[in-house]
């Protein structure tokens, strides 16, 4: 996440500086750990079973729900932003690849919400849903850059059938 996007945001794009961001970045963690749901006491009896359901739901503990998704949207993220950027990747197809991962993410983000009181701290609550708002965060960069900048992201000289989305 953000490895290709936050270096173009900071150089190309220039709305805000890496000092500017860290200070909304800990505020907002201020306001999500002030803001957390009081910690579980009985963290022994949440179960796996019916796992997609019980995420849902929130009767998962947070690690659970959290790390497993994370790392695979993470990993194909960055399959699809490194194929993008070698021009293996038309953009159409990297349009799709993100709207794929559009709706898991919506139940990923409920999940995390749902789950943040079933662990031991307030601060991992607040770290898990800090980390949501980073993915839709993401998400908005990626599509400023698809918008208004593809021409930075893409190799548009390679994409002859699809040169049309790189203006």
């Amino acid at each position: 996440m953000f490895i290709y996007t936050l270096p173009l945001f900071f150089t190309e794009i220039s709305w805000a500086s890496p000092v500017e961001l860290l200070m909304v970045v800990i505020a907002l963690l201020l306001v999500l750990f002030l803001s957390a749901p009081a910690c579980a006491d009985n963290l022994q009896q949440l179960s796996l079973n019916n796992y997609l359901f019980s995420a849902w739901v929130g009767n998962v503990r947070l690690s659970w729900v959290l790390w497993p998704f994370f790392i695979l949207l993470n990993i194909s993220l960055y399959s699809a932003d490194t194929l993008a950027k070698m021009g293996l990747l038309t953009v159409s197809s990297w349009d799709d690849v993100h709207l794929m991962l559009l709706l898991p993410i919506i139940w990923w983000t409920t999940a995390i919400w749902r789950s943040s009181a079933n662990t031991t701290q307030s601060i991992f609550a607040a770290g898990g849903r800090l980390l949501t708002l980073a993915v839709f965060f993401e998400y908005g960069l990626k599509l400023l850059i698809r918008i208004d900048y593809p021409r930075l992201f893409f190799v548009c000289e390679e994409l002859l059938l699809d040169y049309g989305s790189c203006f």
